[in-house]
């Protein structure tokens, strides 16, 4: 037992210097239950280490109430120990102590309660309004006869909503409330609207469009998916009390904004644009009563993950082509663009959006299918004007503008508001580049949930991809509420019998999947529905808290349970009519790409032997070790049987060899087998990458797990179709979702695709391109655990697995880490024939070194012999004679 020092003896040496909880930074009306703490520390005595802690909280105002100290390590998702009360802001405080005695406490850290659904006393209200058709406006005036200490905003719709009071913008999140699985559960936000409370009269009033909950929406573009009524709830409070909520009394309207459709675009008519309705006293023509909507209130709950905002603006260059303004971000984007222009009264400014150009020079559109990414404006005056469209995004970097003369034209890229946690630089100026494209098409997908695309009619949460990319998404941004989230909506969205969607939320009817002409199910599909157990470890592996896995246990049990039922009493799962199987493999049709090299059934039990190893891991940190052999038993029988049934063929192919490397399939005798075959095939074809979304995050891992480095380097720093950076020598600025989207000749890939909504489709008509696809980058995270060096060893990052790999081509490489307990960093160059490193390990964390030695290196650290671990501090490391990756030597030989 771990014995705390006396309450009297003090560290100054060492100092608590940030707490937060798993919410992230600055959300107001997070959910009172559950709350987990966290803190990062730093210290001038390199022998400092974190023996125990002690938290103190009260509601805020009061003084500090001390809870009992607790012999701990841990530092990273501490339950709080209280549950606060709807709209309380309690206040809390921790120390930690070391072998040198207790810290100072730390600086209060205020959390503030949301309200629970069934605790509102707002109702959802709205006017009649058509699908996609005009933004409503609601409205209230209300009288204060003073400014209250404090105000806030709980803001909620079925769909989209805005809100201003007194004429000013309540918040400066976008499509707000979100996408969640509506028929589970409805996000409200609060707001802190207190400025903009004046004594006297006030006004509030609320836009609110159709969105992902009424308007068209998915490639089959169906409508009212969640309901057939738009609508929204406000409740608006005063020092704690109710002053204001959404009610039969308000009126309702219609503005400028005269449609609005995610796909499609905005159309505003300046012309009904009357800034009398913030004002008191409006009596606008055609305002009637409102209705309240039969909801059921118990679905709406506080926001636990950042909403979406406007995370960058680019400044546009312009052009003329072909008559009209063509404008350029110089990066694809999700968002719209900001346009000044200088025009007279009834001009109509129409401003068409893409990704890439035809050789021609003309936007090409083809690839939006049929949504039309177009914002349409009417003047309401001569002269200069500043235009914006609402409750729509594109994706896009170019876009066309025909109708006025363009002044100035800004592009705003929008996402959820996750903190970048990560940087990496090289001496790879390509390699850098594609990192960026990386971080974009995350930043450009993760509008609310994590879509495959931002620009055509789809924009849905694939599984697939979600589980491909999680721990690159992880490594480079603070994704963890976001995950936890999105995760809840998959156990929504999960079938009675556990069966998994292919997209969350699940919009998709088997009616809209045609895939060779049949009908195809969504649920259950390998590599897709198997994000239940990959996601939620991903995340506990990056961050190190439980919380995701105590959520989703249930659901990653009904998952593993669903295949081993579908298994019946065979151990191997039965020929399905459909799985996606590697997804685009290069070497598909281009028009079937579920037709992959290596057997689908072989894919599919490969990853139902993943998620029983995973369900089994789970249940050993937060469930049922008894359950825990059993499953991992489970992986073991059907491992065998599937190596034996489809074994010799898949390991011929990339994927095959990978997962039966990566996920433990092949029996040990075989590996080293299977890992020269592969890396002889990575040889033989030049580096040249043959895998799908569900082999590319796994296949550099293979090579280098079983010391074909060498291979590995020749795949990633491939420059020929197909590879990842000749997607940057072509000029990509985000991801493809094809390795070929554009061809060394410059033309376009066709995108033709044969699985439409409907039989008499055109395959050409039903193209399937996206410039902007984050599941091919999933290879960042072998970029930051291999080439840059920084792993966690433990969940967390408690443990630091330090093993930088360079290589002949890329001889110096740099990059942080921002961890829950602080910064983790290195920058590493090798010169005449010696390695250098700076390595900087947080407060709390333990590095292990694995460097790039030879039998003739020398190790010093920080000028003495390498010792088997490193503690907090900034080291330096010296290895001479290293290893070094040749990739251009194999070729040769």
């Amino acid at each position: 037992m771990t014995l705390l020092p006396a309450t009297t003896d003090r560290d100054p040496r060492t100092r608590v210097v940030g707490i937060s909880t798993q919410h992230g930074d600055g959300l107001l009306g997070v959910p009172a239950e559950r709350l987990r703490l966290g803190w990062r520390v730093e210290s001038d005595d390199p022998a400092a280490r974190q023996i125990g802690y002690q938290l103190a909280s009260a509601p805020e105002g009061s003084e500090l109430e001390p809870g009992e100290p607790v012999a701990s390590e841990e530092a990273i998702g501490i339950t709080a120990g209280v549950d606060l009360d709807p709209r309380e802001r309690r206040a809390f405080a921790v120390r930690i102590a070391t072998p040198a005695g207790w810290t100072e406490w730390s600086e209060p850290f205020t959390v503030e309660a949301g309200v629970p659904g069934a605790a509102l006393e707002a109702d959802v209200i709205g006017i009649p309004s058509p699908v996609d058709g005009p933004a409503q406006l609601l409205r209230r005036e209300f009288s204060l006869i003073e400014v209250p200490a404090s105000a806030r905003l709980r803001l909620s719709a079925l769909g989209l909503v805005d809100a201003w009071i007194n004429g000013v913008r309540a918040t400066d999140a976008h499509l707000t409330p979100g996408w969640t699985s509506y028929q589970g559960r409805i996000l409200v936000d609060t707001l802190d609207v207190t400025p903009l409370l004046r004594a006297g009269e006030n006004v509030i009033v609320l836009a609110v469009a159709d969105g992902w909950f009424r308007g068209s929406f998915g490639f089959a573009r169906r409508i009212e998916i969640y309901g057939d009524r738009s609508g929204a709830l406000a409740q608006l409070e005063a020092d704690g009390e109710t002053i204001l909520a959404t009610d039969a009394s308000w009126q309702g309207g219609f503005g400028a904004i005269r449609s609005a459709s995610h796909y499609d675009g905005t159309t505003i008519d300046l012309n009904l644009d009357d800034p009398g309705v913030h004002e008191p006293g409006f009596a606008g023509d055609g305002w009637t009563s409102v209705d309240v909507l039969d909801v059921d209130k118990t679905l709406f709950e506080p926001r636990s993950a950042p909403p979406v905002r406007i995370v960058a603006e680019l400044p546009m260059t312009a052009s003329v082509h072909d008559g009209r303004t063509q404008l350029d971000s110089g990066q694809n984007i999700s968002g719209w663009v900001r346009l000044v222009v200088s025009g007279r009264a009834g001009d109509v400014v129409t401003v068409r959006h893409a990704e890439v150009l035809e050789p021609s020079g003309d936007l090409h559109v083809k690839a939006l299918r049929t949504a039309k990414a177009t914002d349409v404006f009417t003047l309401d005056r001569d002269g200069e004007h500043t235009l914006e469209p609402a409750f729509t995004f594109h994706g896009f970097r170019y876009a066309d503008v025909d109708g006025a003369d363009v002044v100035s034209a800004v592009a705003v890229a929008l996402s959820s508001d996750l903190s970048p946690r990560s940087s990496f630089t090289s001496s790879h100026e390509v390699l850098d580049r594609f990192h960026s494209n990386v971080f974009w098409s995350q930043r450009d997908n993760f509008v609310s949930v994590p879509t495959d695309c931002p620009q055509r009619d789809e924009r849905l949460g694939w599984t697939g991809d979600a589980q491909a990319f999680a721990a690159t998404a992880n490594t480079l941004m603070d994704t963890e509420a976001f995950w936890t989230s999105w995760l809840r909506d998959l156990e929504i969205d999960q079938t009675d019998e556990g069966g998994v969607a292919s997209v969350v939320p699940d919009i998709i009817r088997k009616q809209d999947m045609l895939m060779g002409g049949v009908q195809t199910e969504n649920m259950g599909r390998a590599g897709w529905a198997d994000a239940a157990t990959i996601v939620p470890l991903a995340v506990y592996d990056a961050f190190g808290s439980t919380e995701v896995l105590e959520r989703q246990l249930d659901s990653m049990r009904r998952w593993v349970e669903h295949l081993r039922r579908r298994a019946g009493d065979d151990v191997v799962l039965p020929t399905e009519p459909f799985q996606y199987g590697d997804w685009l493999d290069p070497d598909a049709p281009i028009d079937r790409p579920w037709e992959a090299k290596v057997s689908s059934d072989y894919v599919a039990n490969a990853f139902y032997v993943r998620s029983a190893r995973l369900l089994a891991r789970a249940e050993r940190i937060v469930g049922d070790t008894g359950r825990a052999d059993e499953y991992d038993a489970l992986a073991d029988r059907v491992a065998l049987a599937t190596f034996e049934r489809w074994g010799e063929e898949a390991i011929a192919t990339q994927t095959g060899a990978a997962l039966a490397l990566e996920f433990g399939l092949a029996p040990a005798a075989r590996r080293g087998e299977i890992a020269d075959a592969l890396a002889a095939d990575v040889r033989r074809e030049h580096g040249r990458i043959a895998t799908g979304f569900l082999g590319t995050p796994l296949v550099l891992f293979a090579l280098s797990h079983s010391g074909h480095l060498d291979e590995a380097y020749l795949m990633l720093l491939r420059r020929d179709a197909p590879s990842w950076l000749y997607q940057v020598d072509q000029g990509a600025t985000t991801v493809w979702e094809r390795w070929d989207a554009i061809k060394p000749d410059g033309s376009i890939h066709s995108g033709a695709m044969d699985a439409l909504p409907t039989e008499e489709a055109d395959p050409e008509e039903g193209s399937m391109l996206s410039f902007n696809h984050y599941a091919y980058g999933a290879m960042i995270d072998w970029v930051y655990r291999t080439v840059a060096g920084l792993a966690p060893d433990a969940p967390g990052y408690r443990r630091v697995r330090v093993a930088p790999r360079p290589a002949a081509s890329l001889d110096h490489a740099a990059a942080a880490i921002q961890t829950r307990l602080g910064r983790l960093a290195i920058d590493w160059i090798v010169e005449s024939d010696v390695f250098t490193a700076t390595l900087e390990v947080p407060f709390g964390a333990v590095a292990v070194l694995d460097l790039p030695v030879t039998d003739a290196s020398t190790v010093t650290v920080d000028g003495s012999p390498a010792p088997a671990e490193l503690g907090h501090g900034t080291h330096r490391i010296t290895v001479t004679a290293p290893t070094v990756a040749r990739p251009e030597a194999v070729v040769a030989a």
